[in-house]
């Protein structure tokens, strides 16, 4: 039914929520108090006829009529002044709206509505209030034609679509925060799909605290863990190389500054093996963060012929332990990833290239798999990750578009500076405040934001807010959010799973949504947990292994086929090193799986080429 303007106060357009035979005071209330912020309204708990109904709920958007324009509103708290219930009659009731911004209608026959969170009109006393219409709705989450993706519907009305504009939410960086069990990883898997399909040109690597990922983008992920990886230690900075050798607490600065001078000299020997340990000065002289190849081999030497000197005297316990530290760290089965080469050469493009995808070959994704790794390699591998992330979108022009994802950022990243690993927080904070500049963008995941760096969370500017339980953390989020919004945040410790409440950037308003359902051999985790049901045949446990894992030493054994057979007792770089005849030795095809997890065919990655 359309009703004419000048015969009625009432909507101009269509009214879609009701028929000519119904009462319209059956779903209508007014407004008896306003602010600048919110106002009441008041009602009636029932209908026309006597039929209590649910058109007046906490969570739910309805409009106040204003003629030329409607002013949103969000139900946040509904009530009865007499805190009584009667039986006989109409009860009248009491709701308390947060007021979110108005709709006005598009100028043209057939024009869509158009939404604006600012008010130019508040509502009068006696202003017609009533449950909003779906166009209108449409009209509050509409993106201006922004690019967008769509991630669910709105948790008030199903047959609506929750869209998201992709480019904001990567490009000035997003969180997803929310308690154990919510949907978090679920929700997270979701956004990499819906961001891979609308963004091809995106790389994306997820520091994975728990190895769920990969199951979950199967088509897309290449799987990273302590056994693949290959990042040799003279790519890691001097900070991180230092963090690797004290385990973890607090350094030694005499040792650190012994390095500061050593590792030039040992890079210095590796790149002219005649020219002895004189330093070259000048524009391209190294430093000990320079990524040059250099030999452990040439630095415990500089090591002994330092402690030989005359002068060198009182550094001598000082040196001893270093040197000690660098053995004992060669030699630990944790760090294999760093020292497990015997060939050093310059594979810094093959480790970079599998590690950040470029190419990526139809698999954009590299989950780095970090369960049961000690701490403080995390901490050093996660450095030299996000501080490799940013300088190859710097030096690449823009033309690299990254999202570097952390799972459990609150590990990386926490609020207490006296805790974590100070380069990592550098580093994370570095993509944090200037990597949108150069197409490097941070993706934040937590349970607990109010253990967080407010730092790093300040620089997101789209949040999806699941179930929180924990007072200090939804004090966090409620920082974040507009004040003109606030109130939505009061159902953070009751929604229901899937559930998210989205506001910043990526969204044209606060948003309440609900994520698409996953079929369950998508949902990260699922294959692990499957593992882990004790079976009918088998429940016996496996000690043995269990015990060969957590010893975590390496079996003896035969050089790969595909591997060059060097002499043990001469490195690259050596004057007199010569390569042996190859033997005529059949190489081994590399099976569906090496090649799925590395990424790389294992006959070419980090290998010197052969000469015939």
């Amino acid at each position: 039914m359309f009703v004419e303007r000048q015969a009625s106060v009432g909507e101009p357009t269509m009214q879609e929520r009701r028929t000519a035979e119904q009462n319209d005071k059956r779903i209508l209330g007014n407004v008896v108090q306003c602010d600048g912020a919110r106002a009441t309204i008041s009602a009636y708990a029932e209908d026309a006829e006597g039929t209590v109904t649910g058109q007046w709920t906490v969570g739910k958007m309805i409009s106040i009529n204003l003629g030329t324009t409607r002013t949103v509103g969000l139900v946040y708290g509904i009530g009865k002044s007499d805190r009584a219930w009667s039986n006989e009659g109409q009860n009248p009731i009491e709701v308390s709206i947060e007021l979110i911004g108005e709709v006005r209608d598009g100028v043209g026959p057939g024009a869509k509505p158009i939404f604006d969170r600012g008010i130019t009109c508040y509502p009068h006393i006696g202003a017609i209030a009533h449950r909003i219409r779906s166009r209108d709705l449409q009209a509050v989450y509409d993106l201006a034609g922004r690019h967008s993706i769509t991630i669910g519907t709105l948790s008030q009305d199903e047959t609506i679509d929750a869209n998201i504009a992709i480019d904001d939410t990567l490009a000035r960086h997003f969180a997803v925060v929310g308690t154990t069990g919510v949907g978090k990883s679920t929700a997270v898997s979701l956004l990499l799909r819906k961001s891979i399909a609308a963004r091809p040109d995106l790389r994306i690597l997820i520091l994975d605290p728990h190895n769920e990922f990969a199951a979950s983008l199967p088509e897309y992920c290449v799987k990273v863990d302590s056994t693949t990886l290959d990042l040799p230690f003279w790519m890691f900075k001097l900070e991180e190389f230092a963090e690797v050798l004290f385990r973890g607490r607090e350094t030694v600065p005499e040792e650190v500054d012994a390095l500061r001078d050593l590792i030039p000299a040992a890079k210095s020997l590796y790149r002219n093996p005649n020219s002895g340990t004189s330093l070259k000065r000048g524009s391209d002289a190294m430093t000990a963060d320079t990524p040059v190849p250099y030999r452990i081999v040439d630095l415990i030497k500089q090591i002994d012929e330092r402690m030989g000197l005359l002068e060198s005297k009182n550094d001598r316990p000082t040196l001893r332990s270093l040197k000690t530290r660098i053995e004992s760290a060669a030699a630990d089965p944790r760090y294999r990833f760093m020292f497990n080469s015997r060939l050093i050469e310059d594979t810094i493009h093959e480790t970079i290239g599998n590690i950040f995808r470029v190419p990526h070959h139809g698999r954009p994704v590299t989950c780095f798999e970090m369960a049961g790794m000690p701490s403080e390699v995390v901490n050093s591998v996660c450095s030299v990750l996000a501080r490799l992330a940013f300088d190859l979108a710097l030096w690449s022009e823009g033309r690299l578009r990254l999202l570097f994802l952390c799972e459990e950022a609150h590990r990386y990243m926490p609020a207490d500076p006296r805790l974590g690993f100070a380069p990592t927080r550098h580093a994370l904070s570095r993509i944090a405040k200037e990597g949108r500049k150069y197409g490097c963008y941070l993706g934040i995941v937590t349970q607990r934001p109010g253990e967080l760096d407010p730092t790093i969370l300040s620089q997101c500017s789209t949040f999806f807010a699941m179930r929180l339980a924990n007072e200090q953390d939804q004090a966090i989020i409620r920082s974040a959010i507009a004040d003109s919004s606030a109130s939505t945040l009061a159902f953070l410790s009751s929604m229901g799973q899937r559930e998210a409440i989205a506001f910043g950037e990526g969204v044209a308003t606060t948003m309440r949504l609900k994520f698409e359902k996953m079929s369950d051999e998508l949902i990260p985790g699922t294959a692990k947990r499957e593992e882990a049901l004790p079976s009918e045949i088998g429940n016996d446990v496996d000690l043995v292994a269990i015990v060969e894992r957590l010893r975590n030493v390496p079996k003896p054994q035969q050089a790969m086929a595909f591997a060059e057979v060097v002499d043990s007792g001469r490195q690259a770089g050596d004057p007199d090193y010569r390569k042996p005849p190859a033997p005529t030795v059949a190489r081994v095809q590399p099976d569906d799986d090496f090649d799925m997890r590395y990424g790389l065919k294992p006959a070419t990655f980090g290998l010197r080429p052969q000469n015939d």
